[in-house]
């Protein structure tokens, strides 16, 4: 990736103290999403993958264990086997699907079971005085193989005390909207959020229920159910959100009928838009890309309102017990052919410098098909939540959910 400075000011508008708390993140997006260069000159494919320079010669001795604690979909096989076969180190892999497991898994075990967590970059806030993360030793991370707006996540958003970092960045990506080309078309150039709800496609899309909803914010701002502004707006106080948000949950408690699969994480969005029905849905990037790369008639683009953009990184929670391996890991994360060759497999995208172009011309593809002219433009970064936030939130998402 490269740093982009194409961004107008206006995709970053938002309300002042959502602006102040998403300050670093508007950076790292304006930075990440640099690659219509690499688009226009295309992708070269990556060949078998070899041994690194990189490995120690105590990894290579090593016959221990670490335990991860990650998104389902984001360490393949191929990129696991490489690991374990260049280090020796057995990687116990427990897939998660939301930030919430995370979080909890850790509050419970009291930063105790597992090396490497991955939070969004947006949690910071919520992690923070939990106090159950360690610092990086930075002299171990080779950081300078990272996209420089997403590593600076660590010395700002994540700097928990000074001087030290706390986070690192890992995978990015965005929520917007998958179809299938067979059976639904989008009406303009861009599909909408609003298209989950419509009536024509009743009983026949999906969503994960707090994404949805402020999906479907954004369209009632469009169609003049909210005001302009609105959904990000209501990042500023519990006063500020409370009006906003009863509005989102009233509007689609009266159209919930119309859904017809709520999903928690990778495998059940491609099970719903494979086997369940689904025609539409609001979904990661990722899990739809995987199933058109696999021949399926899956597309998935961002919406005409904007796709919402993350950064997922890793962690290292109080009672991690293999140090070592997690810096021996850190180095095939970042090492680019190996984070090419893993989100050729899963779709999403990598902030190692050089990592697009060891993926292959499919993700490229891909890439160029999802954002078309403006859309990355016109992403929305997902501003920080503070606790408040998140657990007002809750409470609405489980109205909607229980109506």
């Amino acid at each position: 990736m490269r740093l982009r400075n194409m961004c107008p000011a206006a995709m970053w508008k938002r309300p002042e103290v959502a602006k102040r708390e998403t300050h670093m993140t508007k950076r790292i997006l304006k930075g990440a999403y640099s690659r219509r260069t690499v688009l226009k000159g295309g992708a070269t494919v990556a060949g078998a993958l070899a041994m690194p320079a990189v490995i120690s010669s105590k990894a290579l001795a090593s016959s221990g264990e670490i335990n991860i604690l990650m998104w389902s979909d984001y360490l393949p096989e191929t990129f696991l086997k490489t690991f374990q076969d260049g280090t020796g180190i057995k990687v116990n892999y427990t897939g998660i699907g939301s930030n919430e497991e995370i979080i909890n898994k850790m509050k419970a075990t009291k930063g105790r079971g597992f090396d490497i967590v991955s939070p969004t970059n947006n949690r910071s806030l919520q992690w923070a005085p939990l106090e159950i993360l360690q610092p990086f030793d930075m002299s171990k991370v080779e950081i300078d193989k990272v996209n420089p707006a997403m590593a600076k996540i660590g010395s700002t958003e994540w700097a928990f005390s000074e001087g030290e970092i706390y986070w690192v960045p890992h995978i990015w990506g965005t929520e917007g909207i998958a179809w299938r080309t067979d059976k639904f078309t989008p009406s303009g150039d861009l599909p909408s959020y609003g298209d989950v709800w419509k009536e024509e496609n009743a009983g026949k899309t999906m969503g994960r229920g707090h994404s949805m909803m402020l999906g479907a914010g954004l369209y009632m701002e469009t169609i003049g159910d909210l005001e302009p502004g609105s959904v990000w707006k209501a990042y500023e106080s519990p006063e500020t959100m409370q009006p906003i948000w009863t509005k989102i949950t009233d509007w689609c408690v009266a159209r919930k009928g119309n859904i017809k699969l709520i999903w928690n994480d990778a495998d059940t969005q491609k099970n719903g838009l494979l086997n369940e029905g689904v025609i539409v849905g609001q979904t990661w990037d990722g899990p739809p890309l995987a199933l058109k790369n696999d021949g399926e008639p899956v597309m998935y683009a961002a919406p005409v309102e904007g796709a919402m953009a993350w950064v997922d990184g890793m962690a290292i929670p109080t009672g991690a017990e293999n140090i070592e391996a997690i810096y021996e890991f850190l180095k095939y994360a970042y090492t680019p052919e190996y984070a090419g060759e893993a989100i050729d497999h899963h779709g999403y995208n990598s902030p190692v410098l050089g990592a697009d172009k060891f993926a292959g011309e499919t993700y490229a593809k891909n890439f160029s098909e999802a954002y078309p002219g403006e859309a990355l433009a016109s992403l929305n970064p997902w501003p920080a939540e503070p606790q408040w936030y998140a657990d007002a939130r809750t409470e609405f998402v489980n109205k909607f959910l229980s109506a």
